[in-house]
């Protein structure tokens, strides 16, 4: 009868092929069914609804979109500044989480050399949207904060949190001996060298504001912004030759070197990835995303101002500790990921790669299209904010130089930006430009 027999399901088994296609339409990571279909008007739904789900599921992240909706009914219903900015602060978390899937996803279709200019381009762009909104309403101390910030955020949160978490999973050798982390010396000497020659290009216009400090305020004001337009334009000069120097003349030198003393083995093969969405796809995600951003950016933005008068926080601390926590939450999470998996090559070029385009490529950018927006956006930062960044530069130099890490200097590296954040937290930015102009003058008497 039929080829059934009594162990044969009798109504269930349609039933359960249904949901099992159910299932993979609306659960499959990797595919859904239709996006082949010959029929356009199956087709093109099926693949946009594919595109939406693969982004969706790319990380558990993306659990925190439903702020995305809420963060722009708060503003257009005024809910209050602290529930604008906290609502849109949370928005923007996923919405980078997004963006840097779109980006990888792109960058894995391109090879290593296109694919790591996509990178450079894209791999800030949180960071890059808040600043323009923010340099359009001109709000300059909240760009020049939230640059210092990521670039901290990444030298001393994300690589403390690498070298912390790294070296508590891969601290015992198979023999039970105590192990380090290794990672390419010359890497990380030509990148500390140019996050030095990034220090000093803040340290010489606050130099020069403290030598002009009795000047015409005008002519003192055109100095800074003819020296940080000047110094614009050197650094995003080095950063070409940089890439150009890192992509193609002296590529070995940015390999990975071997990691020691791996106990299983493959556990240092590199795992390919393999991209999800075709280029068109994730440049649609992209740019989706980016406009997205952008409206949550700019509401977040408008916020600060009465968020600021209504709680007494300083702009400076928004700016360097809050913002780029928004920035650098999915760079955070991959470079953990990939140094738990002693992958510290990867682990140190999204901190430190991300620190050097932040420092000469997004920054001295800003500065350009100040000029070109009639914005006096200068490289001459906030005092305290920029002692702060050459003293962590200089830490992080002596920590790295080694080729090595573990976790103690993890928790050096974690202390020193909790101790950064603590100071900007107690100290309101007016009051630290105060301190500034009193220590400038007894010296200059």
């Amino acid at each position: 009868m039929n080829g059934s027999n009594e162990f044969s399901p009798l109504i269930g088994h349609r039933r359960s092929t249904s949901q099992s296609k159910l299932r993979q339409f609306l659960l499959n990571p990797t595919s859904t069914p239709g996006t082949e279909n010959p029929n356009i008007f199956i087709r093109w739904p099926a693949l946009a609804w594919n595109v939406t789900k693969v982004t969706l599921l790319s990380s558990w992240i993306n659990l925190l979109l439903v702020f995305v909706p809420l963060g722009i009914l708060s503003a257009k219903l005024k809910w209050g500044a602290a529930a604008v900015f906290t609502l849109n602060f949370f928005a923007i978390i996923p919405l980078a989480a997004v963006l840097s899937f779109a980006t990888e996803e792109i960058a894995a279709r391109l090879g290593e050399t296109l694919g790591g200019l996509v990178n450079a381009t894209f791999g800030n762009a949180v960071e890059l949207i808040v600043s323009i909104v923010a340099l359009k309403a001109g709000e300059i101390e909240i760009v020049q904060a939230s640059m210092l910030g990521s670039i901290l955020s990444n030298l001393l949160l994300v690589l403390g949190m690498c070298f912390f978490l790294g070296g508590i999973y891969n601290m015992r050798a198979p023999n039970g001996e105590g192990r380090e982390q290794s990672f390419s010396t010359g890497a990380a000497q030509t990148t500390c060298s140019l996050m030095t020659l990034a220090s000093a290009s803040l340290i010489l216009p606050a130099a020069l504001a403290g030598v002009l400090d009795k000047s015409d305020e005008d002519h003192k004001r055109a100095s800074i912004l003819v020296l940080s337009r000047g110094t614009a334009i050197i650094l995003l000069f080095l950063y070409g030759m940089y890439l150009y120097f890192a992509l193609h003349t002296h590529t070995k030198l940015f390999e990975a070197e071997a990691q020691n003393d791996l106990d299983s083995e493959g556990a240092s093969e590199e795992e390919e990835h393999v991209p999800l969405l075709g280029p068109w796809s994730a440049a649609a995600v992209l740019v989706v995303t980016t406009v997205i951003i952008s409206m949550n950016a700019d509401y977040m933005v408008d916020s600060i101002d009465a968020l600021v008068e209504e709680f007494d926080i300083s702009k400076t601390f928004i700016g360097l500790i809050l913002i780029p926590i928004v920035g650098n939450a999915a760079e955070h999470v991959t470079a953990c990921v990939v140094a738990v998996k002693n992958k510290m090559d990867l682990a140190m070029g999204v901190a430190i790669g991300s620190s050097i385009q932040i420092a000469l490529l997004v920054t001295p950018s800003l500065v350009m299209l100040g000029w070109a927006m009639g914005q006096p956006m200068s490289l001459h930062f906030e005092t305290f904010a920029t002692v702060a960044f050459a003293l962590s530069v200089l830490v992080v130099t002596y920590t790295v130089q080694d080729g090595k890490s573990n976790y103690l200097e993890g928790a050096m590296l974690l202390g020193l930006y909790m101790i950064i954040a603590l100071a900007f937290w107690v100290s309101p930015a007016d009051t630290l430009d105060k301190v500034a102009k009193v220590v400038s003058s007894v010296i200059s008497n």
